[in-house]
């Protein structure tokens, strides 16, 4: 018989990272018990020096504590530790709204997507998104659909719902903030149905301070694109840089061709030679892009096939009474 419940029948996990949130984590579990009382609350703790461990186990929730500092390390062990059919990740600062988790479940099972990502939204009034986070979120994201595609509009959201096929099929490899933009270009690349939901944004409590650093991690997610773009779109890169460097050569090149068929000599030898050299760049370039895209193929089919098989959460319509 079916049910009105987001996600019954399914084994849901909520997975909180966490550093120093004594303040906040009673609440966001107490608030995630209420909104989804068939799941399993997990924090993993990243070396906290308050009381997170103690007042997290006391609110009810199961706690692991991760020595290696960096939210992705922490999200790599989530991701490896806790078996679900579904997860919910969500920060412990408690500014996200736990009654949108089964929205976001609904959400997942009804469209069969892989993700959904919790798009923050509030009024500023109370500055709960900070104006400098706002436009960096969005020059970010942009940077990323221009590069890989999508329509997000809120790529650096902490709150996500995944699949079990999802979770395991991801390689988590950063070490910090920047995993935001990793879970984003694994879905991308992948091809996986995704949606986003609107989620109210709402200020820390008072006392508690944000782990993000605007211009530092920043700049750390902005070299995660870079990296992320070599690595998935080697041929656009390299035949950038090849294109660049040709029509530099060329720019350089056509003074000395000019002279040369005027006076039948080349005044200018290291400027001939430096031409030559960003000739030689771009094709390098052109054949070193085409080796990695052959090889960038490959490896998106193995993990393609690895996501595979995988099974995927039921969905209501295939539930039968």
């Amino acid at each position: 018989m079916q049910t009105d419940i987001p996600g019954h029948g399914q084994d849901v996990a909520v997975l909180i990272p966490c550093f120093n949130e004594a303040l906040a984590i009673a609440r966001v579990i107490r608030d995630f018990h209420t909104a989804l009382p068939h799941a399993r609350i997990h924090v993993f703790d990243n070396a906290s020096t308050d009381r997170t461990v103690e007042i997290a186990r006391e609110a009810g929730a199961i706690v692991r504590t991760v020595g290696l500092r960096g939210k992705g390390n922490v999200v790599r062990r989530m991701f490896a530790d806790v078996d679900a059919d579904i997860y919910v990740l969500v920060d412990g600062d408690a500014t996200y709204d736990a009654s949108s988790a089964p929205v976001m479940i609904q959400r997942l099972l009804h469209e069969g997507a892989d993700m959904v990502v919790g798009a923050r939204k509030d009024d500023n009034l109370a500055g709960a998104y900070r104006s400098g986070h706002r436009l960096g979120n969005r020059l970010l994201t942009g940077c990323v659909a221009m590069i890989f595609g999508g329509t997000f509009t809120d790529m650096l959201s902490g709150y996500r719902v995944f699949t079990r096929r999802y979770v395991k099929s991801f390689p988590a490899l950063s070490a910090g903030f920047e995993t935001e933009t990793e879970l984003t270009v694994h879905a991308l690349e992948l091809r996986m149905p995704w949606s986003e939901v609107d989620t109210p944004y709402s200020t820390r409590q008072e006392g508690s301070e944000s782990k993000l650093s605007t211009y530092k991690d920043g700049l750390r997610i902005l070299r995660m694109i870079l990296r992320l773009f070599v690595a998935e779109r080697p041929l656009h890169f390299f035949g950038l840089v090849g294109a660049l460097s040709l029509v530099t050569g060329i720019a350089i090149a056509v003074p000395l061709l000019t002279t040369y068929l005027a006076t039948h000599e080349v005044p200018r030898l290291p400027t001939a030679l430096l031409s030559t050299g960003l000739a030689l760049v771009a094709v390098i370039s052109l054949v070193c892009g085409l080796i990695m895209d052959a090889v960038t193929r490959g490896r998106r089919e193995m993990k393609r096939l690895f996501y595979l098989s995988i099974p995927g959460p039921t969905k209501p319509d295939d539930i039968r009474p």
